[in-house]
């Protein structure tokens, strides 16, 4: 039966859901998995465990499939990516692991004063991180100048600085922080210039 809803719209299941055809809320939930597993990965790197995200982006997915209002938000895909974003996020807040990020979270924010692309400065991220991770002795060298710079950051940044930080991290553009955070898209990107030069300062 799933397989009939492919041709219709988020938007349309929707509506049809609401008239009474529960198992679209499984047809839906199963259809965007792969984006909560996606979301998983990203905000694993903040310290929460992997399984937990997941399970919490399912559940922020079933409270986008139950709150859409096709009248006031933008499609469904968006408000389904804002929903989960939100969940994980605060179930990481709530778990008190985004304080000390880890050692990886850092070299993303040397990599990306670099003037990169994004692209480009993803792929060299990923491999500072792949080497760091078969070279334990370096990270042990490089370890104390990090955790210097972790307090620095934890002494200089405001909180609203350090969850902008924290969900840039993960990959985030400062118009998705703005949104999961509830902050307008100029203040956001303005607390990610003051984070980047704080950090200049201590380098």
């Amino acid at each position: 039966m799933n397989g009939s809803y492919e041709q219709y719209s988020d938007e349309e299941l929707i509506v049809r859901l609401r008239d009474g055809e529960a198992q679209i809320t499984d047809y839906i939930m199963e259809k965007y998995k792969n984006l909560v597993k996606s979301k998983a990965k990203s905000m694993y790197i903040l310290g929460a465990d992997r399984e937990d995200l997941i399970q919490e982006g399912m559940i922020g997915l079933f409270k986008a499939i139950r709150d859409y209002d096709i009248g006031r938000d933008a499609s469904f895909f968006t408000f389904a990516d804002l929903c989960v974003s939100r969940q994980m996020y605060t179930a990481v807040q709530a778990a008190g692991r985004q304080k000390h990020a880890p050692l990886n979270t850092y070299i993303s924010l040397y990599a990306n004063m670099s003037g990169q692309e994004d692209g480009e400065e993803r792929e060299m991220i990923n491999d500072i991180i792949s080497q760091a991770e078969k070279n334990p002795e370096e990270l042990l060298i490089d370890r104390e100048n990090l955790e210097l710079l972790e307090k620095a950051i934890d002494k200089e940044l405001s909180g609203f600085e350090k969850q902008v930080l924290d969900l840039y991290l993960t990959g985030m553009k400062y118009t998705q922080i703005a949104k999961v955070l509830g902050r307008d898209d100029k203040s956001t990107d303005n607390a990610l210039q003051r984070i980047k030069n704080k950090i200049r300062r201590q380098l």
